[in-house]
């Protein structure tokens, strides 16, 4: 069985600010915030770069020091709503999800430390 977490989650909220810009295109924007009804989890609003001026809000919880769920939230086009279905918005959602996931890996040592 794996351990869970336990890493504070304004250390954790740090670590993804200064890590996931890292992963994400040039001109692409993040904001990572504490998710204040879960402690094991993050909400991350990534901002598009382009015209499109496409944004996604994903719920990241870490099921225990290895393993993140990340669940897309929301998808807006320009500030609106926009249903996430289509093929175009899943697939953008899909890569974004890898660069969190990938941020995940990163970030092992912290949450993970051995």
């Amino acid at each position: 069985m794996e351990k869970s977490l336990n890493v504070d989650q304004d250390t954790l909220v740090e670590a993804w600010q200064q890590q996931l810009p890292e992963m994400l295109g040039p001109g692409d924007s993040s904001v990572v915030q504490a998710d204040l009804a879960d402690p094991q989890s993050l909400l991350v609003h990534i901002n598009v770069a382009g015209h499109q001026m496409y944004a996604f809000d994903f719920r990241c919880s870490y099921q225990d020091t290895r393993e993140l769920e990340v669940t897309l939230v929301d998808a807006e086009k320009a500030g609106r709503s926009i249903d996430e279905r289509g093929d175009a918005i899943q697939e953008l959602a899909k890569d974004y999800a890898r660069h969190i996931h990938e941020c995940a890996q990163v970030l092992h040592s912290i949450t993970n430390p051995s």
